[in-house]
Formats: structure tokens, C-alpha cells, sequence
């Protein structure tokens, strides 16, 4: 239960935000779904920054405290009554004295929601003319029933939208596709599907040729490019130092949300290429003795965790490693969904690292399906594992590290990184906050 300050927080914080809406009158977009939400949004915040004055909510701002936040450009007052005091006094100064032209035409707005209700409250005051559902998972189980409740929470966002408005539905999930029938507003789908307005096709992986330490050649993973075509029209799209279907689909909703932002699109594809996935969202980063990570740490529940294990399996490489954390908030789901995960680790991966408790249900279940015993290591945290894939790893392996974020596991990351001096821009939870937490 929240308490009384934070209620009371909330509703000043909304009464702020409500009110710099009306009075700057920004065209606001929201991004909302189980898996790809912020990638989604930093791609649309990429295509939309091109041509307009934008601004995206930062961090984890995607509830009801960051929303408002976002909205007003402010940061957190992080607990402090004195320093809330001071956010509350500078967003009156942002109502009072900002001049609209120095407002932002766009708000770009990732929407979370860990229970019930969630959407309908930030939506009531945000009103957002684009709403865009990236996918249903079984993340935040504890509080949802099954798959269809959340399907039907994150719906919320687009059978509220005006009949101007865009709704923005990814046409390869089955429970986002269904939404389609209840929205009002218009709608352009994407996918990989035939039938998605936004289509992606043609996908291939960029390398790039080394030497290894004994003058034989080494091909690097460099990228992802692929083909997207919209009503006839046909354009080639490079995403570089990213990799994988979630940063695909990232950038078809942004291409849906720059159509209807009179974007066309030579345009959008001009923008896409500055695009690059968050810290911690299937990023390529340079690893120790000639290696490549695949970064993707930030989080993780089993549909992500088995989109990355197949964007391993398709990435050329002499050896294909997996270091997987808990994946956290599954409910009952919790162990067929790790077990699930290690089905399809033991298809892909030569060797196996698991993080915390619920992921030995990962190895478990691997061995079960015939991943050798001595190439599946189990650890109780990520501290213990790192220094132990750290010598495992050889010239030419490719790493995937992924987990929920309470497990940490970028620490393995910054561990096995070429540059461990760039954690700060490349790996998720560097603030001293993070760094001090075990």
C-alpha cells in the first residue's frame, strides 16, 4: 500500500503535469508493453527528433510519480522532503515562466504498469494522440492473473485514443493484434508479418574481419540491417552496434509514429541511423581476448530472454556462451518459464553460466536436454560468476548476458569488457546509487 505522502505526492505532481499540458498543448505519444517499451521509445524519440523539438521520459520515469516529472522536465526528488519541495517549486516556475516556444512540441512517454489500473490513471490526465503497444509477456504476473489481464491493462492505452488519433499495434503478437478491433482510432500495424502495414524483411548481420592473437581471422558481429516497406515503397534500414528483432521492431513503430508525423520515408530512415538500443538492451560490446557481448542486462522475462538466445543462434561465432540471471515477477510462471529458457539454451549455447536461484531451473533443464554437465555452471550472484566466466572465455566466443535487474549482471559485463572505463555509457545502472547497492 502507498503511503499517505506519496498519494498526496502524486496528486500535486499530476495537477502540475495536467496543467503544463494544457497550456503548452504537446503532441504526446505513448509507449507501453511487456517487452521493447523503452528501446521502442528511444527509436520513435530518434525519428521524431529529426524534424521536431522532443523530449522522452529519462530512466525508469514511466509511472505515476516520473510521468509528471517527464512531463514538467524535472528530476526526482529522490525521498527528501526538502528536495520535493524544491521540484514542486520548479515546476510552478516551468507553468509560470516558460515560453511555449521553448517547450517541446513532442512528448515522447514510455507508460509502465505493474498493477491493475495503472494505464487508466496515467492516460485520464496525460491524453496522448499516439498510443503504441510493443507486445503482452507474463512480466508482473504477481499482480495480473495470466497473459490475457495484462493484454487487457496495456489496452487501456489505445481504446482511449480520439478518433484522430494513431494507434500503433504490433501485428506478429497475437494479443496486441487483437486489440485492433476495439480502437476507434486510426491504426497502422507492424512487423514481420505480411499482413503489418510497417514491414520488415531481408535481415542480415554485418561483420567485420580480424586478426586473432595467432594471424587467423576472426569475424566480428558489427550489426543489423534490413529491409522496411510501407504501401509499395521499399528502404533499406542499418542499425549499427545493435542486433536482434527487439531493435527491428523498435524501429518499424518508429517509422508508423514518423508517418503520421508527415515524415516520409527517406526521412525516417535518415534518422534510424543514429538510432542504438539502450544501455542494456541487445547492445555489442567489445570484449576481453577478442570476444564480442551481447549485451542485454537491463532486464529480463522469457520472452525477451528467448528472443535474445535466438538472436545468439543466428550470429556467426566459434563458440556461442550464455550467462542468464533470475528472471523476477513471474508468479506461478516462475519455473516453466525458466525451464523454457533453458530448453532453448541448451540448443543454442556451447556453455552455460546461471545467476541466483530460480535460474538453476535454467540449467537444470538444459542438462536435461543434453548440454554437457561440465559446460553448465551455476552461481549464487553475479560477483561469484564473473571472475569464473572471465576465465572461461576464449578468442572468438560470443557471450549473451542477461537477467532481471536485481541480479545485476552487468557486473559480469564491465568484468569482461575491452573498456571497462565506458561502462558508464554502455552498461545500464552505473549511478553511484547502483554502483552502491551489493
Amino acid at each position: 500500500m502507498k503511503s499517505k505522502k506519496i498519494i498526496i505526492l502524486e496528486k500535486i505532481l499530476r495537477a502540475l503535469s495536467e496543467r503544463a499540458i494544457q497550456k503548452f498543448k504537446p503532441r504526446i505519444v505513448g509507449v507501453t508493453g511487456s517487452v521493447g517499451k523503452t528501446s521502442t521509445k528511444e527509436a520513435i524519440f530518434t525519428v521524431l527528433a529529426s524534424k521536431y523539438r522532443v523530449r522522452q521520459s529519462e530512466k525508469n520515469y514511466n509511472n505515476e510519480i516520473g510521468l509528471p516529472l517527464a512531463i514538467l522536465g524535472l528530476e526526482s526528488g529522490k525521498g527528501s522532503f526538502w528536495r520535493w519541495m524544491l521540484v514542486l517549486i520548479q515546476a510552478v516556475k516551468v507553468i509560470l515562466f516558460t515560453r511555449a516556444k521553448d517547450y517541446p512540441e513532442v512528448l515522447v512517454l514510455e507508460m509502465g504498469a505493474d498493477r491493475p489500473g495503472d494505464i487508466k490513471y496515467l492516460v485520464d490526465f496525460i491524453r496522448p494522440e499516439v498510443g503504441v503497444v510493443t507486445a503482452v509477456g507474463v512480466s508482473h504476473l504477481e499482480f495480473f492473473k495470466d497473459k490475457k489481464h495484462i493484454a487487457r491493462e496495456k489496452s487501456v492505452l489505445v481504446k482511449v485514443l480520439r478518433k484522430d488519433g494513431l494507434a500503433v499495434l504490433n501485428w506478429d503478437d497475437e494479443e496486441t493484434r487483437a486489440m485492433a478491433d476495439s480502437i476507434k482510432a486510426k491504426k497502422i500495424s507492424y512487423g514481420f508479418s505480411s499482413e503489418a502495414d510497417v514491414q520488415a524483411s531481408d535481415i542480415f548481420f554485418g561483420y567485420e574481419r580480424s586478426k586473432g592473437y595467432y594471424g587467423d581471422d576472426i569475424n566480428k558481429i558489427k550489426g543489423i540491417s534490413f529491409k522496411l516497406s510501407y504501401e509499395g515503397t521499399t528502404i533499406p534500414i542499418r542499425l549499427i552496434r545493435s542486433v536482434g528483432r527487439p531493435q527491428i521492431y523498435a524501429s518499424l513503430a518508429a517509422a508508423a509514429v514518423g508517418i503520421h508525423f508527415d515524415m516520409n520515408l527517406l526521412e525516417i530512415a535518415g534518422a534510424l541511423k543514429d538510432f542504438q538500443a539502450p544501455a542494456g538492451r541487445l547492445s555489442i560490446i567489445d570484449g576481453i581476448k577478442n570476444t564480442i557481448i551481447i549485451e542485454d542486462s537491463y532486464n529480463a522475462a522469457p520472452q525477451s530472454t528467448l528472443a535474445a538466445l535466438e538472436v545468439l543462434e543466428k550470429i556467426e561465432a566459434r563458440r556461442k556462451l550464455a550467462a542468464l540471471g533470475d528472471m523476477l515477477e513471474l508468479g506461478e510462471d516462475t519455473e516453466s518459464g525458466h525451464r523454457e529458457v533453458g530448453r532453448k539454451s541448451a540448443e543454442v549455447a556451447q556453455v552455460l553460466f546461471t545467476v541466483g536461484e530460480k535460474a538453476k531451473f535454467i540449467s537444470d533443464e538444459a542438462l536435461k536436454k543434453g548440454m554437457p554437465k561440465e559446460n553448465i555452471f551455476e552461481f549464487e550472484n553475479s560477483d561469484e560468476a564473473k571472475k569464473v566466466i572471465q576465465r572461461e572465455l576464449k578468442e572468438g566466443d560470443i557471450i549473451l548476458i542477461k537477467g532481471s535487474q536485481a541480479v545485476r549482471m552487468e557486473k559480469i559485463s564491465e568484468e569482461i569488457m575491452r573498456y571497462p572505463e565506458r561502462a558508464g555509457k554502455l552498461l545500464p545502472r552505473q549511478t553511484m546509487e547502483w554502483k552502491s547497492k551489493s
